[in-house]
């Protein structure tokens, strides 16, 4: 039986690492910063959306091959549970009134996400007293997985952003882009990591740091349309 002493330890090396991204993520946008409840709400959606995979994902190794197979499909059922959780949750609601608003929840959503999810990697090392196997994780997985999970759910963010106030079917079609682009870097990560046995860790590790340049580099284009003919004191459009 797990202890008292370890799943707290379990969940702040998987929370505070995420907060830290996040901290990083919305200095992006200080200008005009999102209400600090829909930021946590955000974030508690990503965090829901882990006990919803969870399930999905070992029935899909009950009646999938191992291998690709099972890799497309945790893939597919993360950045898919992570999406309905946002729209659910957060996307619709008043709000959400600009472009940016929309990469921004993506992203909080994922980072919720990523917290619950290494604080559940970090309790088999824990647990078993292995403290510096549980500290070389929660690194491991704060400069790998968890910027993947930023980068993929951003394809979606920046797929809604790029769409804002088109019709209704131009933003099915957008989403359903972004959507897929999430599944694929997301599995491509995956099959790098899992199924090339770490001899493509370093290539994994590049294609997410890659994804992060181009992330942030869309996320000052979309900056720069929003602000360029706002004064620098106001947020208003």
């Amino acid at each position: 039986m797990l202890s008292t002493e370890t799943l707290i330890y379990a969940f702040l090396g998987g929370i505070l690492p995420a907060l830290v991204w996040l901290y990083f993520l919305l200095k992006e946008d200080r200008r005009c910063p999102e209400p600090r409840h829909m930021i946590a709400l955000a974030f508690f959606a990503g965090i829901l959306s882990v006990p919803l995979v969870l399930p999905l994902e070992r029935f899909s190794v009950l009646i999938l091959p191992a291998g690709i197979p099972v890799i497309i499909a945790w893939a597919a059922i993360e950045e898919t549970v992570k999406y309905l959780l946002a729209a659910i949750m957060v996307l619709w609601r008043r709000s959400v009134d600009e472009s940016l608003d929309l990469v921004i929840y993506m992203l909080t959503v994922a980072l919720g996400f990523a917290a619950l999810e290494n604080a559940l990697f970090l309790l088999a090392p824990l647990s078993g007293g292995n403290i510096a196997e549980g500290f070389l994780t929660g690194n491991l997985r704060f400069i790998g997985s968890t910027l993947l999970h930023v980068v993929a759910s951003s394809a979606i963010g920046f797929a809604l952003a790029f769409s804002f106030r088109k019709s209704r079917v131009v933003r099915t079609v957008f989403a359903t882009i972004g959507l897929i682009l999430a599944i694929a870097l997301h599995a491509l990560f995956n099959f790098l990591i899992i199924d090339g046995s770490g001899s493509f860790t370093l290539l994994a590790f590049f294609m997410v740091w890659s994804g992060a340049v181009v992330l942030f580099a869309l996320f000052e284009t979309l900056k720069y349309f929003r602000y360029r003919n706002v004064p620098k004191n106001t947020c208003d459009i």
